[in-house]
């Protein structure tokens, strides 16, 4: 049995989801090969040889670009059993089945992937010796659902034929230099549920602790290939506090030079506050916090545990810590008014948060999945088209013709400028924006802010996908 792993998409970081179940086929004797697509092409040869063939789907945009190798696959190797994973498969099953996908697992998948590749595997337990995953059954373990996930236990990824590091995303520093970037995760899944997050119809509130000693040889044997900064993939680093706290004070001792930076929940900054310091102290540039608006309502219809006011006060929390908040939006909602959208603007001047804010993350819109929690909604179901299996979004135009005209304005402005200083391209959307708005453009004299370490390629999530994948 040979298992192909392939990965077409993720965030420009080194695939967790190639290295975990790399780690786990290979500790059962199972041949892989791993192409992370988004830097070396799938050859016809590499198809051929496997008897598995497993896509990596962690996010929307790797889905719809699996959808022309999964054509291939078939056409190269039919008699391959071809298999898709992660966040994104089982919220697609229905058209990855209809793409001949047989075998639809969700994130948790890398026990399913080893009986998948071996089905007459015998039972095994493991050792300190031998840290062999134990196999329950002979068969497939079920897709996801809300009654509940596998629960695994982790081992170390194994990441070796994989890309080098220095290939993929870096972390871009003031003065110009960069530094080598790693990634790790320390849980998997969200213990909240956030209407328009992709990971609640998957978890449903659950999460999944890797051990301390899991990720910081994981974390070791990147840096030993050259990572300076290791940005940890957990979707809110604080659902288990005390395992953050053990993770980022052993990895500090380790290596004292390291950096890296993490993404929490508005609710938890002020929840935990006391941590930001601890951060700070132990090589954390930056916080990413999908804050996604500043309207009390549209927080609400998101359900994201936050307000308004909590999100100016954890600004001022990490402002005084000295520690950067890297806040990301979806500023394009059903509810999103021309107003608020230069309210928006606005706030972020008066935060001193314009230099902090990647472009981009003023030009997304809404993404509508299929099994999205937004279907819940009467206004969402008000305003959503069909479901087009060409985008595998539910499409949704605004009410007001006029915000949906001033995205796009703002999308070609970003895209048109994708070398412009954050402050001058921050200016030229608040021009747009407020010309839209009928409002006289802002009389302040912006200056350019402080600039701040940020990653080479854009963080995209809960936004459509960009036409040119």
């Amino acid at each position: 049995m040979r298992a192909l792993l392939i990965s077409t998409y993720d965030l420009g970081r080194q695939p967790f989801g190639l290295a975990s179940p790399a780690a786990w086929l290979r500790t059962a004797g199972i041949d892989v090969e791993c192409v992370d697509a988004s830097r070396s092409p799938v050859t016809d040869e590499q198809l051929r040889a496997a008897s598995l063939i497993a896509f990596y789907l962690p996010m929307h945009t790797a889905t719809r670009l699996a959808a022309p190798l999964i054509d291939r696959a078939h056409q190269v190797n039919p008699s391959a059993r071809l298999c898709a994973y992660g966040l994104y498969a089982p919220l697609n099953a229905d058209w990855l089945r209809e793409r001949g996908i047989t075998d639809v697992l969700g994130p948790e998948s890398e026990r399913s992937l080893v009986e998948l590749a071996s089905p007459s595997i015998p039972k095994r337990t493991s050792s300190p010796e031998s840290p062999v995953p134990s196999l329950e059954s002979s068969t497939p373990s079920p897709k996801p659902s809300a009654q509940g996930l596998p629960r695994l236990q982790f081992i170390q990824p194994d990441r070796t034929g994989l890309p080098a590091l220095k290939e993929y995303a870096s972390l871009r520093m003031p003065d110009g230099t960069r530094r080598i970037m790693g990634s790790a995760d320390a849980t998997r899944g969200c213990k909240h549920l956030c209407r328009h997050c992709p990971i609640v119809p998957v978890y449903n509130g659950q999460f999944r602790v890797v051990p301390v000693d899991v990720v910081l040889e994981d974390i070791r044997s990147q840096v030993a290939a050259g990572a300076q900064h290791v940005s940890f993939g957990d979707p809110d680093f604080l659902n288990g506090p005390a395992h953050a706290r053990r993770i980022v004070e052993r990895m500090s001792r380790e290596f004292p030079g390291l950096s890296y930076d993490v993404t929490i929940k508005i609710e938890h900054l002020l929840q935990h506050s006391a941590v930001i310091p601890l951060l700070r102290d132990t090589g954390c540039l930056f916080i990413t916090s999908a804050v996604e608006a500043i309207d009390d309502r549209v927080l609400e219809h998101l359900r994201k545990g936050h307000t308004r006011s909590d999100f100016v006060e954890v600004a001022g929390l990490c402002r005084r810590a000295g520690v950067i908040l890297v806040p990301t939006f979806v500023p394009f909602t059903p509810w999103t008014s021309l107003s608020g959208y230069v309210e928006l603007l606005d706030l972020l001047e008066d935060q001193e948060l314009v230099e902090h804010v990647a472009p981009i993350q003023l030009a997304i819109r809404l993404l509508v999945t299929s099994g999205s929690p937004l279907l819940d909604l009467p206004d969402i179901c008000e305003v959503v088209a069909p479901f087009d299996p060409a985008s595998l979004t539910w499409p949704w135009r605004h009410r007001d013709p006029r915000v949906d005209a001033l995205q796009a304005d703002v999308m070609r402005l970003v895209m048109a400028s994708t070398a412009s200083a954050r402050t001058a391209l921050f200016g030229a959307i608040s021009d747009v924006a407020h010309e839209h708005a009928g409002q006289p453009a802002s009389a302040r004299m912006m200056t350019s802010g402080t600039p701040v370490p940020y990653v080479s390629e854009p963080w995209y999530c809960c936004a459509e996908p960009m036409e040119a994948l």
